[in-house]
């Protein structure tokens, strides 16, 4: 959510601070600020509200040195205001802290530093570590934070500052991401390695109950009690022109179109001709133990989740194994019975969601082998799960995940058919699923075609205030994700449903003025589905249908038509997820709505 960038060096850390903050706007924020120093002299600037607030302040006050923290800020404790917007200052300017996170023991700790004779200036948890560090300050900085953050219950990432020591940078991690970037006499902070590219190729990532003190020419690692840790270098295989607009108005537009590539590169190195199956190089668990599963529970957030929802009709389908898909904020919490040759599959694009993390960590607390399914080389689940499988989509920085999701349904259905050519599935059937998997991103690409006739139908719906979404079997979740798609950025109330679902109940909302998109392609449940069409024809619901080029039984049937290419079912959610992510970015346009930045939202969401 929140995000974190620091700087030792040579160089004036402000451009870079700044440079770091806009990489990392995606991730969701209402304020922005940065402290630097300059000898002993602590320059502290922050704004509420958009970046561009705190350069224009700073284009009028400069913040010069070459050692600096910087902080985007996603409300928490406190409005969106200019006071409660980090950096924040601990005892008589000793220190400038920013921080990710939720401190849950911030109010006892502000009652007894204030009857201390600490001021407080905010409302933030955030102003309580400052000042906690201030007061067991006594000469060591590293010393007095460890002793602060052992009084914290919750979760931080942070860095911090002093005058008192003019060239350390120091960070500390629990709950909520920290990377390291190394450069040649300079040294970068950040809470995600998107801020780093095109500064350094090289990071290590902190984790949970680490310290790092950081200078120009040194990182050193601390555990809990300030001993060394060894740590690994890791690669950045991102370029900047991956995080850069390339002539694209939206990154989400730009992410769109990136869909053929991005499945592509999924794809790559993962097809067994030879054994008819899927290959991958880090599930880290023996085909003999997997041979063993009788049961996998799927587990994510918002669209990941709906892509556990896919991948349950894929594993069942294809792998003739048992699905339950959880809601990873619902099963931290929960003390379901878990059956011997379980496992638990992550999904997540950051790698860093607090709910997943949690999710997996009460999984591996109970036994239960791990996998996940990840975008981020490094992120916190990808370590800390038994084994697991990179997406290779690229960076994604739209709010809004378009490419995530195609590439996570994509991974599910190479894992489907990993398991079911150990289980059931025949040579000649995994040899089918190969073939047809290598044609999908061509598929995708046909399927890029629609982008005129959707905006044409942006045009024509755009005011309304409501939206339906119908589909049966594997299209019931990307209902449930075009309906996501569609309140995410163009803020207009949507709604997903199983088409037949809409009798028991949810009928009684169409008229006029509710549009309802069907996905209606070709199918087992084709004449049901048109069925399902005409009860709400029959109440004068204007239809938008997704369908299979050609098929004039729903163009006879619909108001306005969108055509996808024809496709095996199990393939069909990721063409038919296209039309409704470009639906949602043109009413959005249309709408006057900041689609990268939806109101409100974070890119990943790593507070509970």
């Amino acid at each position: 959510m929140c995000g974190i960038v620091g700087y030792v060096g040579r160089r004036e850390a402000t451009p870079i601070l700044l440079e770091g903050l806009r990489r990392l706007e995606y991730r969701g924020y209402d304020s922005a600020g940065l402290a630097t120093l300059s000898g002993n002299t602590l320059h502290v600037r922050k704004r509420a509200g958009r970046l561009r607030e705190l350069i224009r302040l700073v284009s009028e006050r400069p913040a010069p040195g070459t050692l600096g923290i910087s902080h985007t800020r996603w409300a928490t404790h406190g409005g969106a205001t200019d006071l409660n917007a980090h950096p924040h200052i601990g005892g008589n300017n000793l220190l400038a802290l920013v921080h990710n996170g939720v401190i849950e023991n911030y109010a006892l700790l502000r009652t007894q530093l204030e009857a201390e004779g600490f001021i407080f200036r905010s409302q933030t948890d955030t102003e309580v570590i400052a000042h906690l560090i201030a007061h067991y300050y006594e000469g060591d900085l590293l010393e007095a934070v460890r002793r602060a953050l052992s009084c914290l219950k919750g979760t931080y990432g942070l860095a911090l500052i002093s005058p008192q020591h003019p060239n350390l940078l120091i960070g500390a991690r629990f709950g909520s991401p920290l990377v390291i970037g190394l450069g040649e006499n300079e040294m970068f902070l950040a809470s995600d390695p998107n801020a780093l590219i095109g500064y350094t190729q090289r990071v290590v990532y902190l984790n949970d109950g680490q310290l790092c003190a950081l200078t120009a020419e040194s990182w050193d690692i601390l555990d809990r009690d300030r001993a060394p840790v060894q740590a690994s270098i890791h690669a950045i295989d991102w370029e900047l022109e991956d995080v850069e607009l390339n002539g694209f108005d939206h990154y989400m537009l730009k992410e769109i179109y990136e869909q053929p590539e991005a499945l592509e590169n999924t794809l790559r190195g993962r097809l067994d001709d030879t054994n008819a199956t899927a290959h991958f190089g880090g599930l880290n668990l023996s085909p003999r133990r997997l041979r063993q599963v009788d049961r996998i529970i799927l587990t994510g957030c918002g669209t990941s989740y709906h892509a556990g929802l896919v991948g349950e009709y894929l594993f069942e389908e294809l792998s003739r194994i048992p699905v339950e898909v959880e809601y990873a904020s619902e099963f931290r919490y929960r003390n379901a019975p878990i059956e011997r040759h379980t496992i638990l599959i992550a999904i997540t694009q950051s790698g860093e969601t607090a709910d997943t993390l949690a999710a997996l960590r009460e999984a591996k607390r109970k036994g239960i082998p791990t996998l996940s399914i990840c975008n981020v080389v490094g992120s916190t689940i990808a370590r800390e799960a038994d084994g697991g499988v990179y997406l290779r989509a690229g960076p994604e920085i739209g709010v809004a995940s378009t490419k995530a999701f195609t590439c996570q349904v994509l991974v599910l259905t190479l894992l489907a058919l990993y398991f079911g050519r150990m289980r059931h599935l025949s040579a000649s059937q995994g040899a089918r699923i190969i073939e047809e998997l290598r044609q999908l991103p061509d598929l995708v690409r046909q399927t890029l075609s629609c982008d005129e006739p959707v905006r044409q139908i942006a045009a024509k719906y755009y005011q309304v205030q409501n939206f339906l979404y119908l589909g049966r079997q594997y299209l019931y979740p990307i209902a449930l994700e075009g309906a996501l798609k569609m309140k995410e950025i163009s803020y207009i109330h949507a709604e997903g449903y199983p088409a037949a679902e809409m009798k028991h109940g949810p009928i009684a909302l169409v008229d006029e003025n509710t549009p309802t998109v069907f996905l209606v392609p070709r199918s087992s449940v084709f004449d049901k589905v048109i069925s399902n069409m005409e009860e709400i024809r029959a109440r004068g619901g204007p239809i938008i249908a997704v369908t299979t080029q050609g098929c004039e039984e729903v163009a006879s049937r619909a108001d306005d038509v969108i055509t996808i290419p024809d496709a095996p079912e199990y393939l069909q959610p990721i063409l038919a997820v296209i039309p409704l992510q470009l639906l949602a970015y043109h009413m959005a346009l249309l709408r006057g709505c900041d689609v990268d930045k939806p109101r409100n939202l974070a890119k990943s969401v790593t507070v509970e």
